[in-house]
């Protein structure tokens, strides 16, 4: 089991930086893949990235590829989103989530865990 806790999200002008912030509970925090998604009022939630419990890998969806970099730090049980360039269609909660295996994909089925989330608002 893990739980996770968001936190960093709140409103900026387009073109400004936030960094997202996701701590886990649990021992075995550097065995889970862990994922960044969105969802916007009246949508559906969203991939937005993801990383291996190894850091070696991550990807990340289109839309936010060159402006957002997830990462991780084991020894802190803590994954962030760092969100650079941001622009108002980037509005959403976030939720981070994990899932107890190396890789996690794009698809919100694919995780076990989720956090309460944090919504970020992006004014033009």
């Amino acid at each position: 089991q893990v739980q996770l806790v968001e936190s960093g999200g709140g409103w900026v002008q387009a073109g400004g930086s936030l960094r997202l912030s996701c701590a886990a509970s649990g021992r075995t925090f550097d065995r889970y893949a862990m994922g960044w998604f969105r969802q916007a009022p009246g949508k559906e939630r969203e991939f937005a990235a993801a990383i291996r419990w190894s850091s070696a890998y991550t990807f990340y969806a289109d839309s936010v590829k060159g402006r957002f970099t997830i990462s991780r730090d084991n020894a802190k049980n803590t994954v962030y989103l760092q969100m650079n360039s941001l622009k108002p269609e980037d509005t959403a909660v976030y939720y981070c989530a994990a899932v107890q295996r190396d890789y996690a994909g794009r698809r919100p089925s694919e995780y076990d865990y989720w956090g309460q989330g944090t919504q970020v608002t992006v004014s033009s």
